[in-house]
């Protein structure tokens, strides 16, 4: 079944409540987006919205067990066409149903929440990875469908570049989460630092031991965005803008850390505005070399969204 039938002027309104909800949210995601050609402007609003406003269930939820229920049930209509009689996932079904993005994917990402509800800790690299792929490199194979492309060499330089992303995410908020009880960085890696989770959340405090673990994640991070580079020129040529921008901005989020002597308890990395147009500056240079091309077999960690768009 497909999505519901609207008049223009309500489809209209349902994807101005999407832009309204983008232009609230994250920064380096508006910057970026501004980047995309305008024709994607309406479907990136109502990918984001939708995002967002799941996260949101979750985080700000009374009982995030529950507010994960209701957000499987939602999908379920969605995909039903049927959705609930609110703009997002009105837009949403829309998106879903005229791109053929499956379902696996976007679940993978409420997958990726519940995790963060429950707290859970990664052993390892390949733990956190596989985390990453769900909060992260599900965006990023949602926005290739976005752009008009499925091809899955590009969806795995896609999926890199979520991973990337959001290593970088949990190097800059390794204060904010151990204060909220949250530990992402492997934990193996606290251990051979000397240190462990328990402690880490019990006093949140910058060392020098914390310091090589942030590197070392931050160092991890950048294999990825290299990784990714191998997919600019894969896809559309209007879109290599705005993708190349976003992996400058997050990546300059690295460095910043590495400026801050790799202290993100104490400190919050954050790119300027001044900063972020040089970087937007930079990036127009993919228009006249994109690099080459890569058919690296996809990260472990993101198979199974590379493999849910081909079958």
């Amino acid at each position: 079944m497909g999505a519901p039938v609207r008049n223009q002027e309500e489809r209209r309104a349902d994807i101005r409540a999407c832009h309204d909800i983008l232009a609230r949210g994250s920064k380096s995601f508006v910057a970026a987006s501004r980047m995309l050609p305008a024709r994607l402007h309406d479907r990136t609003a109502a990918l984001y919205a939708f995002c967002r406003v799941a996260d949101d269930a979750v985080d700000l939820g009374a009982d995030a067990g529950q507010s994960l229920l209701r957000l499987h049930a939602r999908l379920d209509r969605i995909y039903a066409g049927q959705p609930d009689p609110d703009p997002v996932d009105r837009a949403f079904c829309d998106l879903v149903h005229e791109l053929g993005i499956p379902r696996a994917v976007p679940a993978a990402l409420l997958e990726g929440f519940a995790w963060d509800a429950e707290r859970r800790r990664y052993a390892t690299e390949q733990d956190l990875e596989a985390y990453c792929a769900r909060v992260a490199s599900t965006v990023g194979v949602m926005m290739t469908l976005v752009f008009g492309a499925r091809s899955p060499s590009l969806l795995a330089r896609a999926c890199d570049l979520g991973l990337a992303m959001q290593l970088t995410n949990i190097c800059r908020d390794v204060g904010e989460d151990a204060r909220a009880g949250r530990v992402y960085l492997p934990l193996t890696w606290l251990a051979e630092a000397g240190l462990d989770a328990d402690g880490l959340v019990a006093r949140p405090a910058p060392s020098p031991a914390l310091a090589t673990v942030v590197r070392r994640t931050l160092a991890l991070a950048e294999t990825f965005y290299h990784r990714a580079d191998g997919g600019m020129r894969l896809y559309p040529r209007d879109c290599r803008l705005g993708v190349r921008a976003a992996r400058l901005i997050y990546a300059e989020i690295g460095r910043v850390i590495a400026r801050n002597a790799y202290d993100s308890v104490t400190t919050r990395a954050y790119t300027s505005k001044a900063r972020k147009l040089l970087l937007l500056t930079r990036a127009v240079a993919v228009l006249l070399w994109p690099g080459r091309a890569s058919d690296a077999p996809p990260a472990p960690a993101v198979q199974f969204l590379v493999d849910a768009v081909a079958g």
